[in-house]
């Protein structure tokens, strides 16, 4: 159905209806008109029919009908027509419009709407504003429309805010394709992005229309940034509230204009009309027909612009938000520089904006983007091209790096490539140049901000490294702050760490790295690059190069930046590291490292230098005192700044320092400039003193005045050095006041006195007055001294400069005799023993003096008689001499005191009185008592006599040595000591003298003094009476039987029957007198026997002495004894007792021991005892048949009876025990009726065979040349298995075969005390295999059999046993390269690399030829390198060591100590080839030639038989394969021109030699006959090489020649030649010797002084190991330290520990690691446990890394052995965390320690494939404490939606991964007898190891710092015997300097002859020829 109106019908429906609007727009037509018509279900012709009916002029006229794109209709278009279409009835195809047309459209969101609604739609301004950017969306919009523009691409931003021009509005225009109608249909159509456009509702599709992705271009700058169909729409929103947009494309001549409003919007709301629908305005350019008059003006002008032009876009912006003109206005410059940072490299180009480049950029784009801002119409509008931008972060960032560094990423899987660049800002002596953002909160940093604490720069804020560009364009909210390989390292940074925050960078991406839809944020940027799938690479020249270690690459550039460019500050000459108290804060105290000097900016600044202060208040002059660096530091250091302590100068004017930071000094300053202004500051300060006495009479100096004589006054004035009068130090700011002090001061032997003190002050009218002194009256010398002081302080000092001073000496002496004082005089004297008197006379004052002439003293003192003999004087004493005393005193204690008065006339005081005690005389005569005669005394008795010395007055005296003697007939001399009293007592001894018939005896007694003859002795008379003491004893024994007494003699001997009493005992007294004594309780007392300690007192009394009793052992034979103590008196006797009757028979035994089977050693006796043991010898030989014997297991047959007579006893024998247990058995004897029982132990029985009671667990498997940790008991047992202990038999340890070499602790050793031998194997050592260990015994040449015991041994994987070493062997090895890195691998005995070894003990020699063995001290060492990050950590590298200089062949060969053991590589022998060609040199340096014009050839000869060779830069030939020629020229030495060169012969100025491998011969060169050339000139002659590669340039070669005219002079010349070069060579070679000798010498210096460094910072290493190494220490006690280290390590080794006991066999084989129970260690027995028994059915299963081995071991075995192969075993990478952590965040706290089970286990050898074995074997098997813990953590896990693996616990239990636990399936068995993995070596083995790594290297250090310094002592040495050395050298160099004397005047001679007779316009000269005579 077709119909047609003049409006648009209303559409019931979409997919029923399909109405088009056509314009009659065919010319002549005025209106246009317009017709709807509905073409549902009609075809094209149809169509055509119904239109020419509507419009029936168009019947019979042609037309097309055309869409508004131009596309004209036909059947196949008009089928794709859409309702709501427009369509255009035209005469032509590119007809233009006669009147403007409208288009109905819709711009319904397209569904990406809601799919990406989450998107970050709105602006997040980050604090900024976004204003920038969303200009810089209509700006991307501009960039993709000229993208195609093959001429200039032009982008204009117009703001136009004058209102009398229309509302504000700005203006976005482009000179690009342009839209249709239709593409300007799909921009209003939002979030239609350029992917889905194919797809939209416009009913249009072309392939120009569908999206394809541009080529990759450098840095992306591709302009595809018009991305998603937002940002435009979002833009001129936010920017104002409405927009036009009007285009014109480049395939269409119309322009297409739509408006969109935000009032036209809400005016379609509120009416209820389709939104998103509106009208495209279709015009011709330049018809602003439909543009009010009264709306903007601006309009019109625009749309004027566009005749003319082929294709535009412009989006005019209106309603302007007032905020956001304000911002535009204000920040102008702001958000310019924004857009000009974002646009950047398409406004600059690839490399960006280089200021630096004075060179016309030709790679830059056509780009333009210029903005206009028109305020008002009468003010210039700003005009501005963003290329003209030169402070946007791009280009400071561009021209303030001093380097670059470039890299690509790949992405994975995506395959995205990010492009980067690094920038690296260097630091330049003061100041960092890293860019700081102009529009940053924080203001830059200036010269001045320094930390005013350490001096340093102010750090560099930590900054994100890159800023990221999408498609060419910034994305300015995404940085990255750094990536892995660039961050800063936490530890062991090559560079200083202030280096990574002088880094910027820039990241470009293209599309396939998703950002936000305002383009202002990455989505996952960051995340891709971190991902460890990203791929990194070095590029170069914008390639990506070969795959490196981009980390190692960056680190080098960094490192190479850093030395290269930075220029900071360097500290030299570390002194010490101090602690700062004057520093505020108190972590920047310490540590402050102290430094002599710096270097900065080319200049140095030592210790004491004059320098200058800049910036400073105010500017200080002084000299360095030091410099100080925060931080711990030991050696030369480079710092970005510090702090010096500056000396303020002069010290005396301003005597303080300053610490300020380094970058205060002016480094413009002068030293003359600094020193005169100190010198000036000098002059101000006070020079001296000026002193004058107003009263006259001045002292002299050294003057002498008499005691008392006044001083003074004085007035002092200070003077300055321009003798200016002072009174305040000459300080700016500072009121520092002068003020003078005295001192007197009197010199004393023990230390000055200060006599006298005072200060006094300025005053302006007598300045420093100081008045009289008139206290001078001590004698001596004296010293006046007035000084200059600080008035506060009172310091003589200022500045370390003493102030001026005045000094006067002078001297004090005494005046004339006026008194006197008495000398010492002792104040205690002896009557009649003389004693002087001293007096001193004195002056006035008391000094001493000389006394007057002829006086004559007085004595007088009261109740004393007083004389003396003379007087004397001597100087200033005067003494009376021998005066003596006399008179009565009490006693020698209680002395009289008298007042003794002395008289001298003549003087003012003439007299003095002292006091003196007067004492007792000498001894005279002595008394005692008492008198009686004569004196009583009973015998035994003592007798006390009183002696008492007096003197001649009758007084007691006392006297040193005053001894008195008493001498007593028959007793000892008795001496009285009376020397300190004069009285003595004594009293004698008891007199004992022998009374005969009871009469008294006389005795005579002396007394006398022995030491005083003179004293008289006395006599005195005693009697003795005889005494009445007990002095005899009788003891008695009463018989009550026939009542007799019985006295006892003494020691007289009674037997008595054992056990009885002897009783009725008593005791009788007698005296001296032979009378009974009575005896009484005190007697009794005293009455002791020995047999009882209780005695009765009562009985004692009474004389009874208590009843003896008699032992009851016959053999015992007593002593008995009663004495009366107090007189010693006793009486004694013996008992002997006697047996009573038999009670009892009594078996006693020699032996109780027995062994089994054998007879008894020992004997048996049999006897009959009484009660008390006692033998009766009561038995007969009868008794024999009655006695009987009784015993388990006893042999009675073999028992034997004897009798025998000599001791009455039956002799019991053969006593065999047959069977029964071990221990103690009882045997009865049975006499009538007498019984005895003894007990016999009874031993085991003859030694018969070995059993082993302990050891290690079998089967045993041993490392080779390992020990076995458990000992081996065997225990010696007799034919019935009892333990035997016989200490006779040897066993023996052996092995089975020979080819088992085994070490024990001993190999044979006896059976100890418990018949057990302990043997502990120290070692094993054989091949691999099965052996057996057999343990052999002998008794008495008797074999006895041991047990045999099964031993497999393995091969150390840890013993190394050879060096394995791998390098590129295709490597060419040009002389003085480098090597290829070497790779040494330490191989252990099963083939698998060593990884514990000191990698210090490493080295590397390098030999010249080929030897089978390497010389003796010959050959380079180089050490070892630490293993960079991708190399293997347990190979040992040598990289970067130098290829020899020379070539051929050498030889290298690597060794490892080891444990004192020395591993050698095998020798490899290398080729060094020559190096690049870099010169042609003779190969035999040819003699200076000397040639002139001569006829003869041989005086013309300048080179004859010379070869050439071109060689490398050491000299080695390196021209093989190298052809080409030799141009040999002349020119000039003085380099100019010369128009009189020499010519070669045939007068030819070149001559040309064929090089033929690098070679040249030039057999003879001669110059010309007559050859021009000037007499005595030198000219060089030139060899230049010219290859055939014209690639290749050498360095020529160059002779020397002397030119002369005449043959004498040559010849003359040619031998002063030849002796300068002969000279020239020796004193060549005894510089090469000395320049060696001094290099080498230095070397020495540098090696010791480094062999220090390094030993010393080994010992501080040690001693933070709490291995505490003294400075001073012998490599004997290093040995010792290492041997004591390695026993330990040793012992820990051997200590038992927990073993596999899986036999392996299969180990070692090829590609088979072992079985799974050996692959692994556990440390924790109950970890160990568990999972061995949870893996126990794959415990011996073999693990091969192939199957072909598996498939090996399966068929030798016949399939009973299970085994794995890890070629078909497959787990998934990475390690995932526990169930319980999600997200990297745990879920719960779980309880009970989980952990994965396989991380318990410790793999020693193959980590990785050992990791595939178990993460197959164990998966996530999880291991906790306990099952409690492990139900929880399971039952929480599910809880929480997860699923749980199967858990183990240390107590044994398991829940399987099926959530079943419990039962014995689920219970692991008892440890024993379950096979479980090993327990490692414990961990302070590897701690002793590397202890013992670090003293072997301390050792070699040790070693190298001794051997170094002895080799530079020998060079010390032998600085003497090179005297005559240099000697030498210096007559050849004075023979040679004389010789080029000589050539140099005769050279001047012939110039001078040759300017004689040079003519001709030519200039040559005129030679006569020479002829010959």
């Amino acid at each position: 159905m077709l119909s047609c109106s003049s409006s648009r019908p209303f559409a019931s429906s979409a997919d029923s209806r399909r109405n088009v609007c056509v314009y009659d727009c065919r010319p002549g037509n005025k209106t246009a008109t317009k017709k709807w018509m509905e073409t549902a279900g009609v075809d094209y012709k149809g169509f055509l029919h119904v239109l020419t009916k509507t419009f029936p002029d168009c019947s019979n006229k042609s037309f097309v009908l055309a869409t508004t794109d131009r596309t004209i209709l036909d059947s196949d278009k008009f089928m794709e027509l859409e309702d709501g279409s427009t369509l255009y009835m035209l005469q032509q195809g590119n007809q233009a419009l006669p009147v403007v047309t409208e288009e109905q459209i819709q711009f319904v969101p397209h569904y990406d709407t809601l799919i990406c609604g989450g998107m970050y739609e709105y602006y997040a301004s980050e604090g900024q504003t976004a204003l920038s950017y969303t200009l810089a969306e209509l700006i991307d919009n501009a960039l993709s429309a000229t993208a195609k523009n093959t001429g200039k691409r032009i982008i204009e931003i117009r703001m136009l805010f004058d209102e009398s021009q229309g509302k504000p509005a700005i203006i976005v225009l482009d000179n690009g394709c342009g839209m249709t109608s239709k593409k300007l249909n799909k921009w209003a159509v939002y979030r239609l992005s350029k992917f889905n456009a194919e797809g939209s509702s416009n009913g249009e599709s072309s392939n120009e229309e569908r999206y394809v992705r541009p080529d990759p271009v450098p840095r992306s700058l591709n302009s595809d940034i018009s991305y998603f169909g937002v940002g435009g729409k979002q833009a001129v929103f936010y920017i104002g509230e409405s927009a036009r947009m009007i285009s014109k494309s480049v395939t269409s001549p119309d322009v297409h204009e739509l408006v969109l409003s935000k009032e036209d919007f809400e005016r379609k709301v509120k009416n209820k009309e389709d939104v998103y629908s509106g009208t495209i305005i279709n015009r011709k350019p330049g018809d602003f027909s439909r543009v009010p008059k009264e709306e903007e003006h601006f309009l019109r002008s625009l749309i004027a612009e566009e005749t003319g032009k082929e294709s535009f876009t412009a989006v005019v912006i209106t309603e302007v938000k007032p905020e956001h003109i304000t911002l535009l206005k204000q920040d102008f410059q702001v958000w310019t520089r924004q857009l000009a940072h974002t646009y950047h490299y398409y406004i600059h180009g690839v490399n960006g904006n280089d200021l630096r480049s004075s060179s016309t950029k030709s790679h830059d784009p056509k780009i333009d983007i210029e903005i206009t801002l028109q305020e008002k119409i009468t003010k210039c509008p700003r005009v501005l091209n963003l290329r003209e931008v030169d402070n946007d972060m791009q280009t400071l960032y561009i021209n303030a790096a001093a380097d670059t560094f470039e890299f690509k990423a790949l992405t994975q899987p995506d395959g995205g490539i990010v492009e980067g660049v690094l920038r690296y800002h260097p630091y330049l002596y003061d100041r960092e140049t890293y860019p700081e953002d102009p529009d940053a909160p924080y203001a830059p940093i200036e010269d001045d901000d320094v930390d005013e604490e350490t001096g340093l720069l102010q750090p560099i804020k930590k900054k994100p490294i890159f800023e990221c560009f999408w498609n060419g364009r910034l994305i300015p909210y995404t940085t990255v702050a750094e990536l892995d390989w660039c961050a800063r390292p936490s530890k062991g940074a090559k560079v200083p760490v202030e280096c990574y925050n002088r880094i910027s960078g820039v990241l470009f991406t293209d599309d396939r790295f998703q950002v936000t839809t305002n383009k202002l944020t990455f989505m996952e940027l960051e995340l891709k690059l971190r991902n460890k799938e990203t791929i990194f690479s070095c590029s170069v020249n914008g390639q990506r190069g070969q795959r490196g270690n981009i980390q190692r690459d960056f680190t080098q550039w960094l490192q190479n930046c850093h030395e290269k460019w930075d220029k900071q500050v360097k500290f030299l000459n570390y002194k010490e590291t101090i602690t700062r108290t004057d520093v505020p804060t108190k972590k920047m105290q310490h540590p402050w490292a102290i430094f002599s000097s710096i270097e900065w900016d080319s200049r140095e600044y030592r210790i004491g230098q004059f320098v200058k202060s800049q910036k400073t208040q105010p500017i200080i002059y002084g000299t360095v005192v030091r410099f100080l660096l925060h931080g711990n530091y030991d050696g030369d250091v480079f710092a970005t700044g510090g702090l010096v302590e500056v000396c303020l100068e002069p010290k005396a004017l301003y005597n303080k320092t300053k610490i300020m930071p380094i970058s205060k000094l002016d480094k413009n300053a002068t030293h003359k400039a600094i020193k005169a202004n100190i010198e000036s500051d000098l002059a101000k300060l006070p020079q001296k003193l000026k002193v004058d006495w107003p009263e006259g009479k001045p002292w002299p100096q050294n003057a002498t005045r008499p005691a008392g004589t006044q001083f003074g006054p004085l007035q002092v004035e200070i003077l300055n050095g321009n003798q200016e009068s002072l009174s305040r130090m000459p300080l700016v700011g500072t009121v520092i006041k002068l003020i003078v002090e005295l001192k007197v001061v009197r010199h004393r032997p023990d230390g000055d006195e200060e006599v006298a003190s005072c200060v006094a002050q300025y005053a302006a009218s007598w300045r420093y007055w100081f008045k009289k002194i008139a206290n001078l009256v001590k004698l001596g010398k004296y010293t006046l001294r007035l000084n200059t002081m600080i008035s506060e302080t009172n310091e003589t000092v200022f500045g370390d400069r003493q102030l001026p001073f005045f000094t006067l000496r002078f001297t004090i002496k005494e005046g004339s005799a006026e008194k006197f004082d008495l000398g010492t005089v002792s104040s205690t004297l002896h009557v009649g023993v003389p004693f002087d008197i001293p007096l001193k006379i004195k002056d006035a004052y008391g000094h001493s003096t000389a006394p007057p002439p002829d006086v004559k003293p007085v004595l007088k003192c009261s109740g004393l008689e007083l004389t003396y003999e003379k007087v004397q004087s001597s100087k200033d004493v005067f003494i009376i001499q021998n005066v003596k005393a006399r008179g009565k005193v009490q006693n020698y204690q209680q002395s009289k005191t008298y007042d003794l008065k002395v008289i001298l006339p003549g003087l003012k005081e003439d007299t003095k009185s002292f006091q003196i005690n007067l004492l007792p005389g000498n001894p005279h005569s002595i008394h005692v008592t008492p008198e009686d005669a004569p004196i009583t005394v009973e015998n035994g008795n003592t007798v006390q006599f009183d002696v008492a010395i007096h003197d001649e007055a009758g007084n007691i005296t006392a006297h040193h040595k005053l001894i008195a003697r008493c001498q007593i007939p028959g007793l000892q001399t008795i001496y009285i000591d009376c020397s300190r009293t004069g009285v003595g007592q004594h009293v004698t001894k008891p007199i004992k003298v022998k009374i005969v018939g009871g009469e008294p005896q006389t005795l005579k007694v002396q007394f006398d003094v022995p030491n005083h003859l003179s004293i008289a002795s006395v006599t005195r008379e005693l009697r003795v009476e005889p005494s009445s003491r007990v002095c005899r004893m009788e003891v008695c024994c009463h018989n009550c039987h026939n009542n007799d007494i019985l006295v006892l003699k003494n020691n007289e001997r009674i037997e008595w029957q054992a056990g009885g009493t002897l009783e009725n005992l008593f005791y009788r007294l007698y005296d001296e007198g032979n009378r009974k004594v009575d005896i009484t309780p005190a007697i009794a007392s005293k009455i002791k026997v020995n047999w009882t300690s209780d005695g009765n007192v009562k009985d004692l009394s009474e004389g009874e002495l208590p009843d003896v009793h008699v032992p009851t052992q016959v053999q015992e034979e007593r002593f008995y004894q009663v004495s009366y103590q107090d007189q010693s008196i006793s009486v004694s006797f013996s008992i002997v007792p006697h047996p009573n009757e038999p009670s009892r028979l009594k078996a006693t035994l020699s032996q109780n021991t027995a062994r089994l089977g054998e007879p008894m050693s020992g004997n048996i006796i049999l006897d009959l005892v009484d009660q008390y043991e006692n033998v009766t010898k009561t038995l007969t030989s009868t008794c024999v048949n009655c006695i009987t014997v009784e015993a388990e297991g006893l042999n009675k047959s073999a028992l034997v009876l004897t009798w025998q007579e000599s001791s009455c006893s039956v002799l019991v024998t053969g006593v065999c025990f047959q069977s029964g247990t071990l221990g103690p058995r009882e045997m009865s004897f049975t006499f009538r009726s007498y019984v005895d029982q003894v007990m016999v132990k009874v031993t085991a029985g003859v030694p018969a065979q070995l059993k082993l009671v302990s050891g290690p667990t079998q089967p045993l498997q041993v490392l080779n040349n390992h020990s076995i940790p458990t000992p081996f008991l065997v225990q010696l047992c007799d034919k019935w298995g009892n333990p035997s202990r016989d200490q006779r038999v040897v066993v023996h340890l052996k092995s089975s075969q020979q080819a088992l070499k085994v070490a024990a602790n001993v190999t044979s050793q006896p059976m100890n005390a418990e018949g057990k031998a302990s043997f502990i194997v120290t070692s094993v050592c054989g091949p691999k295999g099965y052996y057996q260990l057999a343990f052999e015994g002998s008794l008495n040449s008797k074999p006895l059999h041991g047990p045999l015991v099964n031993l497999t041994v393995m091969p150390d994987p840890n013993k190394p046993v050879s060096l394995s070493v791998t390098y590129d062997t295709n490597a060419v090895l040009p002389a003085g390269g480098v090597f290829p890195v070497f790779s040494v691998t330490v191989v252990s005995e099963e083939g698998s690399p060593v990884t514990v070894f000191n990698k210090a003990a490493a080295d590397m020699r390098l030999w010249k030829g080929v030897h089978s063995r390497r010389p003796r001290e010959e050959g380079k060492l180089m050490k070892c390198n630490e293993p960079m990050e991708n190399e293997e950590k347990h190979c040992i590298h040598f990289r970067n060591k130098d290829i020899p200089e020379q070539l051929g062949k050498h030889t290298i060969q690597f060794s490892l100590i080891d444990r004192e053991k020395e591993l050698q590589s095998n020798l490899i022998i290398i080729d060094v080839v020559a190096n690049d060609p870099v010169q042609l040199r003779p190969d035999v340096q040819p003699a200076t030639p000397v040639v002139s014009y001569s006829t003869e050839v041989a005086n013309r000869t300048l080179v004859d038989g010379l070869t050439l060779t071109i060689v490398d830069q050491y000299g080695n030939p390196a021209g093989q394969n190298l052809n080409g020629k030799v141009l040999v020229s002349i020119e000039s030495s003085n380099g100019g021109y010369n128009s009189s060169l020499p010519l070669f012969e045939g007068r030819t100025r070149s001559r040309q030699f064929v090089l033929l491998d690098g070679k040249a011969h030039i057999s003879k060169l001669t110059i010309m006959e007559n050859s021009p050339g000037e007499n005595g000139s030198i000219y060089i002659l030139h060899f230049e090489p010219v290859l055939q590669m014209a690639s290749m340039s050498l360095a020529s070669f160059e002779l020397p020649f002397h030119f002369y005219n005449d043959s004498k002079n040559q010849q003359r010349m040619s031998e002063l030649s030849k002796k300068k070069d002969e000279l020239k060579h020796i004193i060549n070679v005894h510089q090469d010797f000395f320049n060696s000798r001094n290099e080498y010498k230095d070397l020495l210096t540098t090696k010791y002084n480094s062999a220090c460094t390094t030993e010393a910072t080994q010992r501080e290493e040690l001693n933070r190991m709490n291995l505490n190494i003294p400075q001073t220490v012998s490599t004997q006690a290093i040995d010792g330290l290492i041997t004591e280290k390695r026993n330990e390590a040793e012992r820990i080794s051997r200590l038992p520990r927990r073993q596999c006991s899986i036999r392996d066999p299969f180990q070692g084989q090829q590609d088979v690691l072992g079985k799974v129970g050996h692959l692994a260690l556990v440390v924790e027995d109950d970890a160990a446990w568990v999972i061995s028994w949870h893996i126990s059915r794959s415990m011996d299963c073999v693990i091969t890394m192939t199957t072909a081995a598996a498939q090996m071991i399966y068929r030798n075995t016949g399939g009973r052995q299970q085994v794995m192969a890890l070629d078909s075993v497959y787990v998934s990478g990475g390690r995932r965390p526990l169930p319980h952590i999600r997200n990297g965040r745990a879920l719960f706290d779980p309880p009970g320690n989980p952990v994965f089970a396989r991380d318990r286990l410790i793999f020693p050898n193959h980590q990785e494939s050992c990791d595939i074995v178990f993460r197959n074997l164990l998966g996530d098997t999880i291991l906790m404490d306990d099952l409690d813990s492990a139900n929880h953590y399971r039952r929480t896990l599910v809880q929480n939606h997860t699923s749980c693996p199967t858990i183990l616990t240390r107590q044994g239990d398991r829940i399987g991964a099926n959530a079943i636990w419990g039962g014995s399936q689920n219970r692991a068995p008892s440890p024993q007898g379950l096979n479980m993995f090993a327990a490692p070596i414990p961990q302070q083995y590897f701690s002793l190891q590397e202890q013992i790594g670090l003293l072997m290297r301390y050792r070699s250090a040790l070693q190298n710092r001794e051997s170094t310094k002895l080799k530079c002592e020998q060079v010390l040495a032998e600085e003497d015997t090179l005297i005559v050395k240099k000697r030498e050298m210096e007559e050849k160099m004075a023979e040679l300097k004389e010789v080029e004397e000589q050539l140099a005047s005769t050279s001047v001679r012939a110039l001078k002859r040759v300017s004689m007779d040079a003519a001709g316009p030519s200039g040559l000269s005129k030679r006569p020829r020479s002829t010959s005579k």
